[in-house]
């Protein structure tokens, strides 16, 4: 019994493995694409609550063996599964100083190319 429980785990784990890399390689598609990589978090965020809410309750252990058993799980392997929403307050400062950087740069770069025309302006007068 311990033989088939050991195997059904591992084609478990590679089975998740290959879900893992089929997401990652969607994101690594979408880079620079912050809609595409939204609705992917969206779509994550929605089948996480999904499983959550319906699959994972039902299955929740019936005895204290179990119940151990699935609470020694948790503590061993990192905890309890958790996708956190990054708040609209540190979205907007993140973008506020990207934002910001970007002007700075701007200004700068303007403030040469109005610098370098003056100066050939006045050569040409001169």
């Amino acid at each position: 019994m311990y033989i088939n429980t050991e195997l059904q785990q591992q084609k478990n784990n590679l089975m998740l493995e290959t879900i893992a890399l089929k997401v990652q390689s969607e994101a690594k598609k979408s880079q620079g694409d912050s809609l595409a990589l939204l609705a992917l978090l969206r779509l994550l965020e929605g089948l996480h609550r999904e499983i959550r809410d319906s699959l994972f309750l039902e299955s929740l252990p019936s005895n204290r063996q179990a119940l151990y058993s699935l609470l020694k799980n948790i503590e061993e392997e990192g905890g309890w599964p958790y996708i956190h929403r990054m708040k609209l307050q540190s979205l907007l400062k993140n973008l506020a100083e990207n934002t910001f950087g970007e002007l700075e740069i701007e200004k700068n770069t303007q403030s040469l190319v109005e610098s370098e025309t003056s100066k050939s302006l006045s050569l040409k007068q001169g």
